[in-house]
């Protein structure tokens, strides 16, 4: 899926080179006006966590198989294959508005929000963590808690229920839930919405009416449905955080219970879940994995959605 963002400015140039004419010289902008733009043009950091088992068994969820940085792998990516990784073709978008600085927290890292390390969490603006395997500890939940507390951006993905990759006995629902309930700073659903213990094989899940929605009409495109491939759902509890709010439903369902695709906030920060990692899963990747693209299926704007949650996530 080719993803393309165009100014007026941008559309501006281009009618008139089309022309023939020569666009106005730029001006020298005031020194306020010089600052906006200096400020508008940092990047959006984010952060894709690998710390989880997110490679364990058959899932393949990275961005690039160079950790911390995919640029080493190669520094102009321009499709999904230009970065191994699952996940390659939702990084590469990012990359090539060049409006996005994107890390991943390698395998045996530690998950760490204040200590002032490279790859701890304030440094970025979004974290991602694609369908965890591995129990977060007790420090950080707190430091996820935290980092979304003072105005941070989270990307959950869960998976169906009994979805344990490594065997350890925790699958994504049951350490979502977990981070949701014992974290240290507020066990008591602070986003508003618990993972559902359920496998749902499949189904098509449609986007609900929300035409001024920033992450169903967003810089990426309009969303109008995802796709669950043995997924799960989640139950909303506006009565602990009454942000909270269900943008794609399970056929069927609507209000608090069967959605697919969850936004919310907590603190100054914001929060978005989604209810299967096959629709993130762009069919590339490390060599020995089944992978299949969901990124693409037409049965759903997987794209436009995840690179829209980004956004929104991360104050774009």
């Amino acid at each position: 899926m080719t993803i393309r963002i165009r100014t007026a400015a941008t559309l501006a140039g281009a009618a008139l080179l089309a022309g023939g004419l020569t666009a106005p010289a730029a001006t020298a902008a005031p020194a306020t006006t010089a600052k906006a733009a200096a400020v508008s043009a940092t990047p959006h950091r984010v952060l894709f966590d690998n710390s989880k088992a997110e490679t364990a068994g058959n899932a393949d969820w990275i961005i690039s198989t160079s950790q911390p940085d995919p640029l080493a792998q190669n520094a102009n990516p321009t499709t999904e294959k230009s970065w191994t990784g699952a996940l390659s073709a939702w990084g590469v978008a990012l990359q090539k508005t060049g409006q996005y600085s994107l890390k991943t927290l390698p395998a045996g890292s530690t998950i760490s929000y204040g200590t002032g390390a490279a790859l701890d969490l304030a440094n970025f603006d979004t974290f991602v963590i694609p369908e965890p395997n591995i129990r977060f500890s007790t420090s950080e939940k707190t430091a996820i808690m935290k980092f979304v507390q003072n105005g941070g951006g989270l990307f959950l993905i869960s998976d169906h229920v009994n979805s344990d990759r490594n065997n350890d006995g925790w699958d994504s629902p049951k350490i979502i839930n977990d981070l949701l309930t014992s974290n240290g700073v507020n066990n008591n659903d602070p986003f508003g919405f618990s993972v559902d213990l359920l496998n749902i094989t499949t189904d098509n899940p449609r986007a609900v009416d929300a035409p001024t929605d920033p992450v169903l009409h967003g810089p990426f495109g309009t969303v109008t449905g995802s796709i669950l491939r043995n997924g799960t759902t989640f139950t909303l509890k506006p009565a602990d955080n009454p942000n909270v709010k269900g943008l794609v439903y399970r056929t069927g369902y609507s209000g608090n219970t069967g959605a697919f695709f969850v936004t919310s906030t907590f603190g100054s920060g914001r929060v978005a879940i989604w209810g299967d990692s096959s629709p993130v899963d762009d069919g590339t990747g490390q060599s020995g994995n089944t992978l299949y693209n969901g990124w693409d299926d037409p049965a759903g704007t997987d794209a436009a959605l995840a690179l829209n949650a980004t956004a929104w996530l991360s104050k774009a």
